[in-house]
């Protein structure tokens, strides 16, 4: 009796992955989103005696490119490929400036336990030594384990499996650019084998309270970075644009100039939600009376915006979101 192989799904998005460049030297400069999802999986080995393997383009772009609304639509189409019981995972190809964004978005908002593993490469398609047909089978094989189940978004890359939720870009042009500062990595791939030695504790995926099958857009979020001399222009420019929330990437422990905080408080006592972050790229931020800002816990600025902007799609109520903040 034959033993069904488990369908894994390429959705393709673009980035470094499927890039360009003029020659097989050129690792800086080239131009992303070039290739098809058929083109990328034409170059990998065949693994068919392990797993089925089918590719669909969702876009070809940058991952600079992207909008808040290509990730509705990209979430959205994750959700419907995934009620199809013939689909036992997604792999996501995506470029790596924003992949960890894009990866904690479909970590709060994929309603399934499948799982849903993102990759991308540091080198183009066409630079020597490039790391994106290796990364590409990695996340084939994560997203055909089982023991991937259940751990909502991953990301791999250079060997290593991340958690959505802790996994930052820390290099802008190394190979091992991906790390997760506070916790560490899931598990690694090792000849071929998947190996996952922690789980997740925070809610994701189905335990969280985001539903955006019927959203068209999401409430816009600014960030506003502390720095020495920043005061409130840029808080000020943000809510002229109609910001709902602002996500404050402070230094330190989530500190800005007197000028800002003073703006950044009257903006919340107008209705604006506000959450205190740390520019530092570790360490937890928490909740400190009489402090009214929403505390990020150890979310980066830009993970912290994603929370907010979901957030804001189901409360107002400052007690609601924080509780959010500590649980997911």
């Amino acid at each position: 009796m034959s033993v069904q192989l488990p369908h894994i799904l390429v959705l393709a998005t673009g980035g470094t992955i499927a890039g360009r460049g003029d020659s097989p030297l050129q690792t800086i400069g080239y131009r992303a989103g070039q290739f098809t999802v058929g083109e990328m999986l034409g170059e990998l080995p065949d693994i068919s005696a392990s797993v089925r393997v089918s590719g669909e383009q969702f876009v070809n772009l940058p991952s600079s490119a992207l909008t808040p609304i290509d990730w509705l639509k990209l979430a959205q189409r994750i959700n419907i490929l995934l009620s199809d019981s013939d689909i036992d995972g997604i792999v996501v190809t995506h470029g790596t400036d924003t992949l960890e964004e894009t990866a904690y978005f479909l970590h709060l908002v994929v309603r399934s336990n499948k799982p849903v593993v993102l990759v991308g490469a540091m080198r183009p398609a066409t630079a020597l030594s490039t790391d994106g047909p290796m990364n590409l089978i990695n996340a084939i094989r994560v997203a055909a384990s089982a023991d991937a189940q259940g751990l909502g978004a991953l990301v791999v890359m250079n060997d290593e499996i991340f958690s959505a939720r802790d996994v930052t870009k820390t290099s802008a042009t190394r190979l091992d650019a991906f790390r997760s500062p506070d916790f560490g990595a899931l598990g690694s791939i090792d000849n071929g084998q998947v190996g996952i030695y922690r789980r997740l504790l925070r809610k994701h995926t189905l335990g969280t309270v985001f539903h955006i099958s019927e959203l068209a857009k999401l409430p816009r979020v600014d960030i506003v970075v502390g720095y020495v001399g920043a005061d409130a222009v840029l808080v000020k420019a943000v809510l002229a644009a109609g910001a709902q929330g602002i996500v404050l990437a402070g230094t330190g422990a989530g500190h800005i100039s007197p000028s800002g905080d003073k703006t950044l408080h009257a903006a919340k006592q107008r209705g604006t939600i506000v959450v205190r972050s740390s520019r530092t790229g570790g360490g937890r931020i928490l909740p400190s009376p009489p402090d009214d800002f929403i505390a990020c816990d150890n979310l980066s600025p830009q993970k912290a915006r994603i929370l907010l902007m979901l957030a804001l799609t189901v409360t107002r109520d400052t007690a609601e979101i924080q509780r959010m903040f500590g649980e997911y």
